[in-house]
């Protein structure tokens, strides 16, 4: 009895703080009344996912369909992040799409995955726009390792989440089910198609996540393609604009802080790795690397580059300490008035392994020039 009256005493608190706090957070798009919701539901024409039509005439189906619809439409905060996101990533999407011969609805996908945002991860592992898991990631061609993790590079992820889907199309014949199948993978998806006699998405009993996919894909189709419709009137201005960029290639012979590329390039570590998220860590590895820094900062870049390597390998060589017995990193790096953290990144340290005397390390002992 106890619980239950918690329970109940508890629930116009809740709704006090929702009615308190949502309109501090809606800016842009109103808090979604009773009839707006209702209106919301009401589809007018047939609603279809890649040109295959979505049964809303089946009460279940439409239900299911409800569900998710009235919840995209109540995270409002969200649905402005996937406008104000959208026109800065889908036309990239739209493009890579379309030259495949793939139908355009596949870009929701991508916004039902990671609302394209290019860190995010899942419980299960899987990691950026497409949210790939390391082993699929590298099946369909991405880079995965300590420096670098191609699923956070809208290009190269899109290229991956093409393929894959294509493959997937292929096997099962329709892109409801390649859809169901990417959420949940294929081997789960065969055996349930086998074992309950029936290869329409609709009718198939489905983990609860995989149940929703399609219908959660469909509501973000919805509300980007009439926004106004469901309340969300953004001026252009509002939206993120498309990011503006030079890709240039790199040559590194060994490793190279991140920091010289972008003195290179006029402009700031933060701005290297946002324009390039798919760069793990501090450094370049040795080798090619097609890289994109700010637009107009590729005239003049290679010489600066390779004049600023030039003196950081010289610098380098003269900063050389050899770890000595009783040593370990948090007595070096006080005798010489440096973070921990700062060797650590300065020598790509695992903290995992120990040091031992003998082993040489980078310390620099006076701070480069810094703004």
């Amino acid at each position: 009895m106890g619980t239950r009256s918690n329970r109940i005493c508890s629930l116009p608190i809740l709704l006090l703080y929702a009615g308190l706090f949502l309109p501090a957070v809606t800016a842009g798009a109103q808090t979604p009344d009773a009839s707006s919701l209702i209106s919301a539901l009401r589809i007018d024409s047939q609603l279809d996912f890649c040109g295959e039509k979505v049964p809303l005439e089946n009460p279940e189906v439409r239900e299911r369909f409800e569900k998710d619809m009235l919840l995209s439409l109540w995270d409002r905060p969200q649905v402005i992040l996937w406008l104000k996101r959208a026109n800065r990533y889908l036309p990239l999407i739209e493009k890579a799409l379309q030259e495949a011969g793939l139908p355009d609805d596949l870009k929701y996908v991508a916004l039902a995955e990671s609302a394209l945002r290019p860190h995010v991860g899942s419980r299960k592992g899987a990691v950026g726009y497409w949210q790939f898991t390391a082993g699929t990631a590298r099946r369909f061609g991405l880079t995965v390792n300590r420096y670098v993790d191609e699923r956070r590079n809208i290009v190269t992820a899109t290229a991956a989440a093409i393929r894959y889907l294509q493959e997937l199309h292929r096997d099962y014949g329709s892109w409801t089910l390649a859809a169901a199948a990417y959420n949940m993978g294929e081997g789960g998806l065969t055996a349930e198609i086998l074992e309950q006699g029936t290869k329409n998405y609709y009718q198939l009993y489905l983990p609860l996540e995989t149940q929703r996919y399609v219908f959660r894909i469909l509501s973000v189709k919805l509300i980007l393609n009439d926004p106004e419709k469901y309340g969300f009137k953004l001026k252009p201005t509002e939206l993120y604009p498309p990011r503006k960029f030079d890709s240039i290639q790199v040559h590194c012979a060994d490793e190279v802080p991140i920091r010289l590329v972008a003195r290179a390039a006029n402009t700031y570590f933060k701005v290297i790795k946002d324009l390039n998220p798919h760069i793990r860590g501090h450094y370049l590895s040795q080798g090619d690397h097609t890289i994109v820094i700010p637009k107009g900062a590729s005239t003049g870049f290679t010489k600066r580059f390779q004049d600023l390597v030039d003196k950081y390998r010289a610098i380098q060589k003269e900063q050389i300490y050899i770890v000595k017995e009783g040593d370990n990193l948090s007595l070096i790096a006080e005798r010489f008035g440096v973070p921990l953290a700062a060797l650590i990144i300065w020598n790509r340290i695992d903290m995992r392994r120990p040091i031992h005397p003998g082993d040489r390390l980078v310390v620099y002992r006076q701070p480069e020039d810094t703004e």
